[in-house]
C-alpha cells in the first residue's frame, strides 16, 4: 500500500499514478468504455450535472439523467484499479496525512483528473470522494495551506465535483464558507492566484445557479462584495478572475426570491446586472 512506503517513493508512485489518470475516460479504448456505460444501463439514475452555461447546461442534464454509474468490481484488474475506491481512500488518506506538498498536490491533482468529463467513470469517483469516503474534510483543509499550487489544485477538484447536481447539498454545506474565505479583497495579480480564484468562482456559480439555498448561504457568508471587487477590474480587459465573478454574479441575480434579500444588505440590481456581467455572461453561452 502506497501509505507504508517512504516518503520519496510515495511522492513518486502518486506522481506517476498522477499523470496516469489525465484523460482516462477519453483514453479508454471505445468497446471498454462503451461497456462501462452498458453495465447497468437498466438502474436508472437521478444524477443531473449540469453544465456551466445556457443551453449546453440543458443538453448536459439529459444526458446525465441517461448515464449510468459504472459498477465497482470488488477485485480491479488493470486500467479499473484506477479509479476504485481503494486507490480513492489512499488519495485521501495522503492529502490528509502527508507532510509533503508534492504528494498532497499529486493526489490532489489525480483526484481532479478523475473527476473530470461527463461520463460514468468521474461522477462514480465523484459521489465516492464526497458521500462514501467523506473525503470534503481533506479537500478542505487545503484550501488554506500557504502552498499555491497546492491550494489551486484543491480549487479545481471541487470545481470538478461541484457540477454534481446531486452532490452540491454536501459540498455548499462543508466547504462553501471555505470558499469564501479565501476569495482575495482584490483583483489578484499573480496568474496562479487569478485561476484560483476564477475556479473559486465557478465553483460557486455551480453551487448556486440552481439553488436559491446555496445562494443565500453565500450571501450569509459576506461573499459579495469580495464577488463584486473582482468583477470590476479596473482595466478593459477582462482577466479569468473577472470573468468568473461577472458571470457568478448574473447568475446570482436569477434567484428572484433573494432580491429582497440582496436589497436589504444594501445591494442594487446594478451590482449584479450590468455591462460587465453581461458580456461576460453572453461571451460564455457562445
Amino acid at each position: 500500500m502506497l501509505r507504508n512506503i517512504p516518503g520519496h517513493a510515495t511522492e513518486n508512485c502518486v506522481c506517476i499514478l498522477h499523470n496516469l489518470s489525465y484523460q482516462l475516460e477519453i483514453e479508454l479504448p471505445e468497446s471498454y468504455a462503451q461497456s462501462i456505460y452498458m453495465q447497468r444501463r437498466n438502474i436508472s439514475s437521478n444524477d443531473k450535472t449540469p453544465g456551466c452555461f445556457g443551453s449546453r447546461s440543458r443538453k448536459v442534464k439529459e444526458k446525465q439523467q441517461d448515464t449510468p454509474l459504472p459498477e465497482e468490481k470488488s477485485n480491479p484488474r488493470g486500467v479499473e484499479s484506477l479509479w476504485h475506491s481503494t486507490l480513492i481512500r489512499i488519495y485521501l488518506s495522503l492529502i490528509a496525512k502527508s507532510t509533503r506538498n508534492y504528494t498532497q498536490e499529486a493526489s490532489l491533482g489525480a483526484l481532479q483528473n478523475l473527476t473530470a468529463g461527463t461520463g460514468p467513470m468521474p461522477f462514480a469517483v465523484a459521489r465516492t470522494v464526497v458521500q462514501k469516503a467523506n473525503g470534503l474534510p481533506s479537500i478542505r483543509t487545503m484550501l488554506h495551506v500557504s502552498h499555491p499550487t497546492v491550494k489551486k489544485t484543491a480549487v479545481s477538484l471541487l470545481r470538478n465535483l461541484s457540477r454534481n447536481t446531486s452532490l452540491q447539498s454536501d459540498i455548499a454545506r462543508e466547504v462553501l464558507p471555505d470558499l469564501v474565505s479565501i476569495l482575495p479583497e482584490s483583483v489578484p495579480e499573480s496568474d496562479i492566484v487569478c485561476e484560483t480564484t476564477a475556479s473559486i468562482c465557478y465553483t460557486l456559480f455551480n453551487l448556486t445557479q440552481s439553488s436559491s439555498h446555496n445562494a443565500r448561504l453565500l450571501l450569509s457568508a459576506n461573499g459579495l462584495p469580495k464577488i463584486i471587487t473582482i468583477s470590476m477590474n479596473d482595466s478593459n480587459m477582462f482577466s479569468k478572475a473577472s470573468r468568473a465573478a461577472s458571470v457568478l454574479l448574473y447568475s446570482l441575480w436569477s434567484h428572484t426570491d433573494l432580491h429582497s434579500a440582496y436589497k436589504k444588505a444594501d445591494f442594487k440590481k446594478a451590482d449584479f446586472i450590468n455591462a460587465r456581467t453581461t458580456k461576460a455572461y453572453n461571451s460564455l453561452k457562445e
